[in-house]
Order: C-alpha cells, then structure tokens, then sequence
C-alpha cells in the first residue's frame, strides 16, 4: 500500500497544479479521468513493444533507443489520443485545456510506469522517480498541450503547431532519455529539467493570457 501512494502522490500533486493553474472555468473532471486512463492502458502495448524491440536486439544503438523506443513511440501515441479524443471534445474550449489534457494523458502513462518500476524496485527509489521521469512526462505533456491548444484557437499555421505538438516532445524525450543512459547524466539532467521547469511555466503563463483576452472580450461586449 505504501509504495502505491508513494507512486501515485507525484502524478496527483503536479496533475492538481496544472488544473489549479487555470484561471478562468476548470476543466470537468469526467474528460481529465478518461485522458489520465488512456495514458495509463498506452503502458501495456508499449512496454510490450519495448521489450519486444530489445530482446530481438532489433536497435542497437543508445541513441536510438532514446529516439524511437523512448521519444518517438511514448509522444507519438500520447499525441495522437489527445489529438484524437481531447481535441474534438465540446469541453476543450480554451488554449489551456490542451495542456491539462496534454498533462492528464502523459501522467497516467507516467503513473502506471511509476507504480511498475517501483514494485519492481522497491520504494526506495520513488524521489528520484518523482524527481524525473514522472515529472519530465509532466513537463512534456504541458509542451504537447500547448500547441495542440494553439492549433485549436489560431486562425494560422493550424498544421504547423500540431506538427510541433508532436515534435518537441519527442525531441526532449529523446534528449531526456538519452542523458539517463549517458554516463555523465547527473551532470546533464538537472540543467535540462530545471530549462524544461521555466520554459513549461512560462507556457503556462501564455496560454492563460488566451482566458484572459476572453474574459476580457465578454465582459465589455
């Protein structure tokens, strides 16, 4: 019982930032639970994939690893029922709905993920997974949820932005990754989390700028 809560107390904690966050008219949860369950069932096929992808020795290389098993295949699926499920939904209706959808998806997958390793490994290591992968899957998910939120509410470059949506966070998680496996990683980690910590926040802070136009669009109409 301990190690499931310590698992699941980090995905909570930023999961009710990121829906405190919002300024103006919260999400309704229904849509945030079913994004957070579909992050968490994506678990399955990939880790499956995954497994299946190493014990052929089909990928060899560290660098491609990072970038197919871990960056491209986790972001692409996420995106694409985010995409799929969230963007054509009635309740997404304001730029930052993406990133709590984009936040909602990618912490169920970082849940689940969480609870595995820690069973497997004990809860000694549950900070340092809190510390980083549950938080980076956070932290792409916000990046994913803002230009999916842009696409939605721009007049221009709709494409483009679902294109960036897609392959920013498959870069950084690929970069990410690739430091975890790289030798000097403590080295590399902290700087990049702590970049990815200001630039997320200052996503945040844009895409509340788009509730504020509106707020202030309706009450002087």
């Amino acid at each position: 019982m301990a190690i499931l809560t310590t698992a699941i107390a980090p995905a909570v904690a930023l999961m009710t930032f990121i829906y405190l966050s919002k300024r103006i008219e919260l999400e309704p949860l229904p849509l945030i639970i079913r994004m957070f369950i579909i992050g968490a069932i994506l678990v399955f096929p990939l880790m499956f994939l995954q497994y299946a992808f190493e014990n052929e020795g089909l990928i060899q290389s560290p660098l491609l690893k990072s970038i197919l098993l871990a960056g491209l295949m986790e972001e692409f699926f996420k995106w694409f029922f985010l995409l799929f499920v969230a963007y054509r939904h009635a309740a997404f209706d304001h730029h930052y709905d993406g990133i709590i959808y984009g936040v909602a998806i990618s912490l169920g997958f970082a849940t689940l993920e969480n609870i595995i390793y820690l069973f497997a490994n004990g809860i000694e290591i549950a900070l340092l997974r809190a510390v980083f992968p549950v938080s980076s899957h956070a932290l792409f998910g916000i990046l994913m949820g803002f230009y999916i939120g842009k696409a939605k509410f721009s007049s221009e470059n709709k494409k483009g932005m679902i294109a960036l949506a897609l392959v920013i966070p498959v870069f950084l998680h690929s970069l990410y990754d690739y430091f975890i496996v790289s030798a000097i990683w403590p080295y590399l980690i902290i700087p990049f989390m702590l970049i990815l910590w200001l630039v997320s926040i200052r996503k945040i802070r844009l895409a509340n700028k788009h509730h504020e136009q509106l707020f202030h669009s309706n009450t002087t109409d």
